[in-house]
């Protein structure tokens, strides 16, 4: 990971990255008005489309699910990577270098265009392969691909190829290149060996391995012939691009299906994701030599949109507010083995977690071949909890017949029921399990108690700083509650911050710079012209084009304003004629003040009414004119709406 990008690099990339061109390569955006793009949003299920893009304005928001940002949020959410990963990306895609502040960490592999250079390696290397899968030598891996029912339309699909017998073979290509041999080295494509360097695949079927946009960073090998003394699966070493411990086979291809289902499927192998994708479940993915861990936790939580840290929120209807990972083992010793290693991650999910398992110990790709892609479908949803499978394999453990047995696997089960920490499932728990044993609820219910008691407590999280920490207040969070879209006041308060944010250069700026807060009455509005007014007004918007208007104006928002900033920056207008669009933005605002001018008018009049101009004929005088006032101001504001 590099280290902090220079600010105005990060603005740079936002604002080149054409939002229209990033988003379209994962949704289908059709003409919706001016300035406006729709399509169907690749985070939830819908019919009809509600999610919408403002090229203009450089942001996008879904009213289907409420989901909204700018272009750098969009590739974070999309392909599940963090906010330095994405802006590289994107600065990658517009050919931007990028600028790290002094004194950031960065690893010396780190370096300006490295990371470009190994790509490139990867990309000819993958092509290269490709091309010697269809060489006469190349039978043996044909023949094990059509052998486990897949066909050459499917093995192009995952990108497979056939790395050649020898020594030097992709390296005379890659050198050819103008690759250097620490370049090859570095990305491990080449070994060095003490006569040199040379092709570190040789005679093994090739998977591509490739990070959530679809760049190869790595490939795994498998072996074909008796003289291969090597291991059955050789994969990538650790390099600049492939850390085996949060890299996920298959993840290009599943990652919109993950996000829109909110569901991983955690596979063995990668015959297996081939299999499990090909039988209709895409969000199956596999992990790459190495055991489902701490990192790929984090990676399938981002992946899902879970951010909670807590321990997670089960729902009423026994699912979960973060999605589902569903984990895939062989019924053997150890597949169990694997099922328990997920059991102790499971924690850290905010997401529901199963385990499935074929009785008889098949695996997807064994499924698929011996029963049909239906089987392997059935055996993804006829999922198990995951506390559920590790309860049922322990007790296997033990003769419950005997009352030793039966306290031995009490003794074994109450800690697994004792460190679930979701407050809601562990009482449930503890009655199944009194079920399984066959012994009464007070018995388990104190032995899970004193498992409980004695179980090492997990480390409290560090304090937040009170720079990084949102300081919310009770005022604050009454801005957030969402007005009632039936108030005809809310909704043309709402109108009128939409043409300010969309159209601001169309807007007299004095006119609204003047208004204080209290002339939205709605709390939440009322928060967004705050960060209007803390952005320096129309004033300073008329300084900088709309997206980077609306840029400023997020900054400025308090954290649980600014996504309902992002929605009104891109909400689209009821007038859809370009002509016309600035003077239909110029009429709203006239109207907005016309209602505030009149409610203000209503409140001198009471006043009035109150006032006794026998006993205080001074104060009456000064309440009288400014009902003149403001009975001119609106006069005068509603002749140039008839002009």
């Amino acid at each position: 990971m590099a280290g902090l990008i220079k600010r105005e690099d990060v603005d740079a990339v936002r604002e080149r990255s054409r939002i229209e061109d990033i988003v379209g390569e994962q949704v289908t955006l059709k003409p919706a008005g001016v300035g406006s793009m729709k399509g169907l949003c690749p985070f939830h299920d819908e019919k009809s489309p509600s999610f919408h893009v403002r090229p203009q304005v450089g942001r996008w928001h879904c009213f289907g699910c409420g989901e909204g940002g700018d272009v750098i949020s969009f590739v974070q959410k999309m392909d599940g990577l963090g906010f330095t990963e994405a802006v590289e990306y994107l600065a990658s895609k517009i050919g931007l270098q990028l600028r790290y502040e002094e004194g950031s960490e960065r690893k010396p592999e780190d370096q300006p265009g490295r990371r470009q250079r190994l790509l490139e390696a990867h990309r000819v290397a993958t092509q290269y392969y490709q091309e010697q899968l269809l060489s006469p030598e190349a039978q043996t891996a044909r023949d094990f691909i059509t052998k486990r029912s897949f066909t050459a339309q499917d093995a192009a699909h995952f990108g497979m190829g056939y790395a050649p017998k020898g020594w030097d073979n992709l390296y005379k290509v890659l050198r050819q290149k103008g690759f250097t041999e620490q370049e090859l080295v570095i990305s491990g494509l080449m070994s060095q060996g003490q006569r040199g360097v040379y092709d570190r695949f040789r005679g093994r079927l090739m998977w591509p391995i490739r990070d959530v946009t679809g760049e190869t960073i790595g490939f795994g090998a498998r072996h074909l012939y008796e003289d291969d003394n090597g291991p059955k699966y050789l994969n990538t070493p650790e390099t600049p691009l492939y850390k085996k411990s949060n890299v996920l086979y298959g993840i290009d291809l599943a990652k919109r299906e993950i996000a829109k289902n909110k569901q991983v499927v955690v596979v063995e192998g990668y015959t297996d994701v081939m299999a499990a994708h090909l039988s209709g479940v895409g969000t199956a993915v596999a992990t790459c030599g190495t055991a489902f861990g701490s990192d790929h936790v984090r990676f399938v939580r981002r992946l899902l949109g879970d951010t909670s840290s807590s321990g997670g929120v089960r729902l009423a209807d026994g699912g979960s507010a973060g999605g589902e990972i569903i984990f895939t083992f062989d019924g053997d010793a150890a597949g169990q083995k694997a099922a328990m290693r997920a059991f102790g991650e499971d924690q850290k999910f905010y997401a529901q977690t199963f385990v499935a398992v074929e009785p008889s110990g098949m695996d997807p790709c064994d499924l698929r071949q011996a029963k049909g892609p239906d089987a392997v479908r059935a055996l993804v949803e006829g999922r198990q909890p995951l506390f559920e499978f590790v309860i049922q394999t322990t007790l296997k453990g033990f003769d419950l017949d005997t009352a030793e047995g039966g306290v031995g696997a009490l003794r074994a089960c109450a800690p697994v029921v004792a460190g679930i920490r979701d407050n809601a499932l562990r009482p449930e728990y503890t009655r199944l399990l009194t079920g399984w044993l066959g012994l009464d609820q007070e018995t388990v219910r104190r032995a899970v108690a004193q498992a409980e008691r004695f179980s090492k407590q997990p480390a409290a999280p560090a304090p937040r700083s009170r720079e990084s920490q949102p300081q919310i207040t009770d005022d604050m969070a009454n801005t957030i509650a969402r007005p009632d879209p039936r108030d005809p006041v809310a909704r043309l308060e709402r109108q009128a911050l939409e043409v300010l944010l969309q159209y601001p250069h169309a807007i007299i700026a004095d006119v609204i710079d003047a208004l204080p807060s209290e002339a939205f009455m709605v709390p939440a509005w009322r928060g967004v012209f705050d960060a209007i007014r803390a952005a320096g007004g129309l004033f300073e918007a008329a300084k900088h084009e709309v997206g980077d208007w609306v840029e400023l104006v997020s900054q400025n928002a308090a954290e649980p304003i600014r996504p309902l900033v992002n929605e009104l920056a891109v909400a689209p207008l009821p007038e859809d004629r370009p002509d016309v669009i600035e003077r239909f933005a110029q009429g709203i605002v006239r109207a907005f003040i016309d209602m505030g001018i009149t409610r203000q008018i209503g409140d001198v009049k009471s006043r009035l009414r109150r006032a006794d101009i026998g006993q205080d004929p001074v104060e009456y005088e000064a309440i009288y004119r400014a009902l003149l006032e403001l009975e001119a101001q609106r006069r005068m504001l509603r002749e140039v709406e008839d002009d």
